[in-house]
């Protein structure tokens, strides 16, 4: 079965609102075996509307709309999913008093007006009740096709496809529903071209499962996609495909799926039982900010210093005033020097920092922006690695801070 997307709205084209629903739709359809190979996004005209429907109703089993189901003039979805399908708009009269007992309960005037355009629907369509608003959604059918329509409010939408769409698609598919399944390894370390180097023949001539490579800022993923009759048989295509990949990749995969790096430090610490402390210039906060945003990461982050200026280096991490003035605060002494100042005083078992110059000024030829020393400090040794980075200020340091936790990250695992 094939369906297409369609999120209306003028704001959406104007990048004022990011379109998450066209995503969560997509995903929720691949998850059930419905393919989607169009989405669409249009304003809040009637015309457009009505053309894009039609134009997705000629190539697809299923649309799926979000947005435009309000109460005012320039909510043009009834009106267009109408026109595209050639019915009338009648009035449900269930859906009337319910959206009006809502309206009148939070003190809207003219809530008769409103919930009566809010209850029009195509004839003969479905209603699908909106636990979380006024505005109903509904599923219209002709010629074998239909178009579900549902409001642009997330959590209404949401709603809709859990109790109704959902459970609606996956009867109308029957036997011939296939499933969609899948799972994403999150790397560390090597780039894109590497990566595919060492997976390259699971990357071309495979037709189930899929291998595709994603990038994202300082790291890549492999999306390893099956389809089957059922989840079980859709997760054993994928499993000897992901075990191939992890044994070829080794230390290089940190996580995967919903895994973010501080995820696997947070985890991988609370599993050998340790604790660290962050020193940081650089980065300005960022490695822990990443890590606070683990639950749990009480157990295993003491410090966290932010140093930005020489002084506190000097101050609060015990930096050599000799270091300072002899290499200057972007150098591998000062790297190592910060760390072990924050595995002293946060009495930690290992410690991670950063220096660096995040530009866009402050370069030099000898420390150009992008150039980022990460020190590493435990009982009994220390380390050091000498990144050189790119991209704006925000995405340096979101790099370098990615690259200082995958660091510690590889150290714990071999020291420990």
């Amino acid at each position: 079965m094939r369906a297409e997307v369609i999120s209306i709205g003028t704001e959406l084209l104007l990048g004022q609102i990011v379109d998450t629903n066209a995503a969560y739709i997509s995903r929720r359809l691949a998850e059930i075996g419905v393919d989607v190979f169009h989405r669409a996004t249009v304003g809040d005209n009637l015309e457009r509307v009505a053309a894009v429907i039609a134009d997705a109703l000629a190539r697809a089993d299923i649309v799926i709309t979000t947005g435009g189901l309000g109460p005012t003039e320039d909510d043009p979805t009834r009106e267009a999913v109408a026109e595209a399908l050639g019915l009338p708009l009648v009035v449900c009269e269930e859906a009337r008093r319910r959206a009006e007992s809502l309206l009148a309960r939070a003190g809207h005037e003219a809530a008769g007006e409103s919930a009566l355009r809010q209850a029009r629907i195509p004839r003969g369509a479905t209603v699908i009740d909106n636990d979380r608003g006024t505005a109903c959604g509904f599923i219209a059918g002709k010629d074998g096709k239909a178009v579900i329509s549902m409001p642009g409010v997330p959590g209404e939408m949401r709603g809709m496809m859990e109790t109704t769409v959902l459970p609606y698609l996956r009867s109308r598919a029957g036997n011939a529903g296939n499933v969609i399944r899948w799972k994403v390894l999150k790397i560390c370390g090597p780039g894109e071209s590497s990566v595919e180097e060492t997976v390259r023949d699971l990357l071309h001539d495979r037709a189930n499962p899929t291998v595709a490579p994603l990038v994202s800022l300082g790291e890549v993923m492999l999306r390893i996609t099956a389809k089957a009759a059922s989840p079980g048989e859709a997760d054993a295509l994928v499993a000897p495909v992901e075990a191939e990949i992890r044994r070829r990749l080794g230390a290089d995969v940190y996580g995967q799926d919903d895994d973010e790096i501080q995820d696997a430090v947070v985890r991988l610490l609370s599993e050998k039982g340790l604790t660290c402390a962050v020193a940081e210039s650089v980065t300005g906060g960022l490695i822990a900010h990443k890590l606070t945003q683990v639950p749990g990461c009480s157990a295993v982050l003491g410090l966290a210093v932010t140093s930005y200026s020489n002084e506190a280096k000097r101050d609060m991490l015990g930096v050599p005033e000799g270091a300072l003035e002899r290499c200057g605060a972007v150098s591998r002494e000062v790297a190592i020097a910060m760390a072990r100042g924050a595995l002293e005083r946060g009495r930690a078992d290992i410690a991670v920092s950063t220096t660096g110059v995040a530009g866009p000024t402050g370069g030099s030829p000898g420390k150009p922006v992008g150039l980022v020393f990460s020190g590493l400090a435990w009982r009994g040794g220390v380390a050091c690695a000498r990144l050189g980075l790119f991209g704006t200020r925000s995405e340096i340091k979101e790099r370098a801070a990615r690259r200082a936790l995958d660091l510690l990250r590889r150290h714990v695992l071999r020291l420990w």
